[in-house]
């Protein structure tokens, strides 16, 4: 009730203003002929003063009142045809700006009633946050939202649906034998490309925990963004408190990840925050390059965060970076060991894990060549090629599986993962 008496004497306040002289009439308002006719009036007199001061001459006067007597008859002209002009009742003038005021009135609440929210609460800020941080905290988790989406599934056909028996006879036994190898960072590595490529995402995840947990504090940001990122698709796309934690341990060691910080982002659109997570895409944006997969995805969905944000979109990626490709000199050789960051070099897989991942790159490369496959199954191939050392073949399937998925941009996503891992590129 506040709100419409305050609205409603700022509104009546602001069309008296505007419709006042319509309603006071004007009746006793002089004409400007009038006026005219007073200033020349004047200027007759200060014609004489001036003669009698000397400052003209008498010829001047005479030729000067000539000029001023001519305006003066012109003006009693005007004030003649003004005086004979009609001129609407005050009534009228009354009633016309009494109306218009009223119909103007009328017209505001009708737009509020049809367009506002009659009767809507106050939303102050604070309180809206207080909502949205309790909601936050009563998210589901990664294991609820993981079972959700495995009921949902169970009536499509199973993941490992289109793959060859052989090949999930491989990975189940590679799962199998690091069960008793629990500190073999390469085989985890490989079994969570293969799990992913498989479709088995929750399994994946679970590996890759694995493989931070036996990395400990020489985790970098990508094996926490990896690990986010299969969450999120384990969920169905949702950002759980479990996958918000790994990417806030991403950015704690590399702030400007440009992956974590997409997903950073997207945690704060699904967390009610547009505003927030504008900002951060558009400073990716603005980093670049045009073609990496962040910004196609980004720049896929930034029209709509701007709108939800009440923002303006921002310009597109800027200054053109390094495109998606090979590392300068890969497409030969791979570069010498002095040139890679120190811990770039993969350990050598024991016999028995070598043996098999031979098996499975050897049955997964012939099927990519002959039937071809996901981005997933790419992906597995490129990282199971770096763990053999085998980076020349690498680097090609790299190539050939960005021309492939060319379009898409998860899928480029998820294949410049695997050749960072396979550490071709940065």
């Amino acid at each position: 009730m506040i709100f419409w008496l305050v609205a409603a004497a700022l509104t009546v306040g602001c069309l008296l203003l505007v419709f006042a002289p319509m309603i006071r009439g004007a009746g006793s308002a002089e004409r400007r002929a009038s006026y005219d006719l007073q200033i020349y009036r004047d200027q007759l007199k200060e014609i004489d003063r001036d003669v009698a001061r000397g400052v003209i001459t008498a010829d001047e006067a005479a030729d000067t009142r000539v000029e001023v007597s001519r305006k003066l008859l012109a003006a009693a002209d005007a004030e003649a045809r003004e005086a004979a002009a009609g001129r609407a009742p005050r009534w009228a003038s009354r009633a016309g700006g009494g109306l218009a005021a009223a119909a103007a009135l009328a017209l505001s609440v009708w737009v509020y009633t049809g367009q506002g929210a009659p009767g809507y609460s106050d939303q102050p800020l604070a309180e809206r946050l207080a909502r949205l941080a309790e909601a936050r905290a009563n998210r589901p988790r990664q294991a609820e939202v993981e079972t959700m989406v495995a009921e949902g599934h169970q009536s499509a056909d199973p993941a490992d649906a289109g793959h060859r028996p052989e090949e999930i006879e491989l990975v189940d036994r590679l799962q199998a034998l690091l069960e008793q190898r629990p500190n073999d960072l390469e085989g985890h590595r490989l079994l969570v490309s293969s799990l992913g490529a498989l479709g088995r995402l929750p399994e994946a995840r679970v590996a890759q925990e694995r493989v931070i947990a036996i990395l400990g504090d020489r985790a970098d940001a990508d094996e926490h963004v990896v690990l986010a990122e299969l969450m999120i698709a384990a969920a169905g796309g949702y950002v759980s408190p479990e996958a918000e934690a790994a990417l806030a341990r991403a950015l704690q060691i590399d702030p400007m990840n440009p992956p974590g910080r997409y997903y950073s982002g997207l945690t704060l659109l699904q967390g009610g925050r547009p505003d927030l997570a504008y900002r951060l895409w558009a400073g990716l944006l603005e980093e670049g390059p045009p073609n990496a997969p962040w910004i196609r995805a980004i720049e896929a969905e930034i029209d709509d965060v701007a709108l939800m944000a009440g923002l303006p979109r921002p310009p597109s990626a800027g200054a053109p970076g390094m495109a998606l490709g090979l590392a300068p000199g890969l497409e030969e050789a791979p570069p010498p060991a002095a040139s890679l960051p120190p811990g770039a070099l993969m350990p050598e897989p024991d016999a028995e894990t070598a043996m098999m991942i031979e098996g499975m790159v050897a049955s997964l490369g012939e099927r990519l060549a002959t039937e071809g496959g996901s981005a997933d199954e790419w992906a597995q191939l490129i990282r199971s090629l770096g763990v053999l050392g085998r980076i020349g073949e690498a680097a090609a399937i790299w190539s050939e599986a960005q021309e492939t998925f060319g379009d898409d941009r998860r899928a480029l996503l998820t294949l410049r993962e695997a050749a960072r891992d396979a550490r071709l590129v940065q």
